[in-house]
């Protein structure tokens, strides 16, 4: 039996496609030589004091319905966790992602206040890189999603992968330059 295309409770596209469709979006962009970012969306229940369970997943459905209103018609998000959302972002490159992240969690934030929930919402933003496949790009929105949380939270926060000083065509100081 072949697994659901969307998350009932959400809409979202079901986390057994993501990776083949990030292959298919990254294959675009370099076809195209257009940019890519995905954004990881996560609500800070760990930073919570009372266990909003039974709330978090009456509400699911209208984060659901907010993330594909606030979203362009070509942006894909898939549920990847319980609560945990990606978004595949054609053609934005990483600030264009962190303006949209910044929005989107903002505007979540105020839905979880409007329903009483006092949580807070977390985002990370990762654009595409040469020599990034499906699992690599997943691995660092990941991390940027986590370092937000690690820095308590209610924030944006985007992935750099730092330049080695060899591709960035600067040169490490020799010692004698290091020492002084």
């Amino acid at each position: 039996m072949r697994p659901r295309r969307t998350d009932e409770l959400t809409q979202a596209a079901s986390r057994e496609y993501l990776s083949a469709d990030l292959h298919k979006e990254i294959q675009r962009s370099e076809r195209e030589g257009t940019n890519m970012s995905v954004m990881m969306i996560g609500l800070d229940t760990h930073l919570s004091d009372v266990d909003p369970d039974e709330d978090i997943r009456a509400i699911l459905p209208r984060i659901g319905r907010y993330l594909h209103s606030q979203l362009r018609d070509f942006d894909t998000y898939y549920r990847v966790a319980d609560l945990q959302f990606l978004v595949i972002l054609p053609g934005a490159n990483t600030a264009e992602a962190a303006r949209t992240a910044e929005q989107v969690r903002r505007g979540l934030c105020t839905l979880m206040d409007s329903h009483g929930l006092k949580l807070t919402v977390s985002t990370g933003v990762a654009g595409l890189n040469i020599g990034d496949d499906a699992d690599s790009l997943q691995q660092s929105v990941a991390n940027a999603l986590r370092r937000a949380q690690q820095q308590g939270g209610n924030r944006t926060q985007t992935y750099s992968n730092p330049v080695p000083p060899e591709a960035s065509g600067l040169t490490e100081p020799s010692g004698r330059e290091a020492a002084q």
